[in-house]
């Protein structure tokens, strides 16, 4: 083991541990002597273009990610190079190590590895290997998929796009809901800097799949884009929530297992529950039994992801699979992940392996994944919003209500958004849901203009109103407040 002790391009100090690098497709990883940040070599001599991209990766793209509001919640998550070093004719990139929870804690069957998406987007790896402990609930996933939504948004928004977006290149805490995106260094910057990959076989958008064998300078040939992240980020979401890959079915197109693998993922690709083509249905072998009901799509099909999710599934995979303008942006995507949190409902049996699940619109309520059927009153809450604070319009948005629930800003204004804009005071609640001498009640903690329209009263803060079939609460007077309208679901 030896100390090395070199001078970064931008004149700071850099020391890395000589030993047992971690290699990964590209790049040699050592450590600094505490850990603290980690410097990659890159195996291969990088052309002028390599190196060009590196020093705006540091620089001007660095800045323009972490230089604006919520620099500091970028840092969580983005793992951004942040030097260039130069050594024994290799280049490098300096980046921040791994926050501690993306990584399996000791005396657990993967201890120390790294928590990469592939653990938790396959059945059969998420029931053989991932501990209990760490296999997270349908919230903390939803809460998974919001944050890489948010990440791939901001990179899009800075014209930017990552290129190999996949389970290899994003970090993931199912216990905390935490989510990382790794390997900025092979950024796409459209019209300046071409992928240096196409991309990881299953996140591979089909255009993609299909050109890949044409010529390079083939007008034809498709490379990675904001649209072919934009692919990837579906697959993302639809394989953290479900455990299944979307597009990988049993409809056999060639025995030739290469020829296969082209046209199922590349021009022939299909969703597997296409509502309309059947062929590609997953089928059922018999080693299958003990990673149901997650490769079970009639057990758990897409649509108990509720309205939202639904809609832009069918986007992703029906409409936009082979025409990429018609794909769900991020930010199409963090928008309905956030109200479809609005949606959950705690399951009352303890031992369900997803602990919520989304409201599906009934009368009788029932969770998707171990079959307990929800019993007693279900406050609804129907968001209506006004941009002349006279006539209100719905929102298609709706929050379900239990127990100790609270109320946040974002449902009261409709001009605030659940994200990195948040200021300290606009993330705390200012009122909660309680059931209470049998019958649901809103608590007002600190809405200054709490009206109940149905009864023409204001809510003082501190008191509470009972929540009763039809009524309409007006939130805020503020010209952008909203009004709820109250259902009871009795089951």
């Amino acid at each position: 083991m030896s100390l090395v002790s070199i001078q970064a391009k931008d004149g700071s100090k850099v020391e890395f541990v000589m030993k047992d690098p971690c290699q990964g497709g590209v790049k040699d990883v050592y450590f600094s002597p505490d850990r603290s940040y980690v410097v990659a070599f890159f195996r291969k001599p990088l052309d002028f273009n390599g190196k060009d991209r590196l020093e705006r990766l540091v620089s001007k793209y660095r800045e323009g990610i972490f230089g604006n509001q919520g620099a500091e919640y970028w840092k969580n998550l983005f793992c951004w190079p942040e030097k260039i070093v130069e050594y024994n004719n290799m280049t490098g990139i300096v980046a921040p190590v791994y926050q501690p929870n993306f990584f399996f804690p000791p005396n657990t069957t993967l201890e120390g590895a790294e928590k990469e998406g592939k653990w938790f987007t396959s059945a059969k790896n998420f029931n053989r290997f991932v501990p209990e402990t760490e296999k997270g609930n349908l919230l903390s996933y939803l809460r998974i998929c919001i944050n890489l939504s948010r990440a791939v948004r901001r990179l899009h928004a800075a014209g930017l796009a990552h290129s190999d977006l996949s389970y290899k290149n994003c970090l993931v805490d199912p216990s905390t809901g935490d989510a990382c995106i790794i390997d900025i260094d092979g950024l796409v910057v459209p019209g300046l800097f071409a992928p240096d990959v196409l991309g990881t076989p299953d996140f591979m958008a089909p255009e993609v799949v299909a050109t890949m064998k044409l010529d390079f300078k083939d007008p034809q040939r498709k490379f990675p884009c904001r649209e072919t992240d934009q692919h990837a980020l579906a697959i993302l979401i639809y394989q953290y929530l479900f455990h299944r890959h979307p597009l990988r079915g049993s409809k056999v197109h060639s025995q030739d297992t290469e020829v296969q693998e082209t046209l199922e993922m590349g021009e022939k690709a299909l969703f597997i529950e296409h509502p309309t083509d059947s062929s590609n249905r997953y089928k059922i072998q018999k080693n299958d039994k003990d990673f149901l009901p997650w490769i079970d799509t009639n057990k758990l099909p897409y649509s108990i992801m509720g309205p939202y999710l639904k809609t832009l599934f069918n986007r992703a995979f029906i409409d936009g699979l082979h025409l990429p303008a018609k794909r769900p942006s991020a930010d199409e995507w963090e928008e309905a992940l956030v109200k479809t949190v609005d949606l959950l409902q705690p399951c009352s049996n303890n031992n369900c392996v997803k602990k919520w699940y989304v409201f599906d619109n009934s009368t009788k309520p029932v969770c998707p994944y171990c079959g307990t059927k929800f019993k007693g009153q279900l406050p609804v809450f129907d968001l209506y919003s006004s941009h002349d604070g006279k006539s209100f319009r719905p929102e298609n948005h709706r929050l379900m209500i239990y127990n100790n629930q609270y109320l946040y800003p974002w449902h009261v204004l409709r001009n605030i958004f659940p994200n990195e804009k948040l200021t300290d005071n606009q993330k705390k609640p200012v009122a909660y849901f309680a059931f209470h001498k049998n019958q649901w009640i809103l608590i007002n903690q600190t809405l200054d203009s709490l009206f109940d329209v149905t009864n023409q009263k204001t809510i003082p803060t501190g008191s509470f109103v009972a929540l009763t079939e039809g009524l309409q609460l007006l939130l805020s007077k503020d010209p952008s407040g909203r009004l709820v309208h109250v259902s009871l679901v009795k089951a």
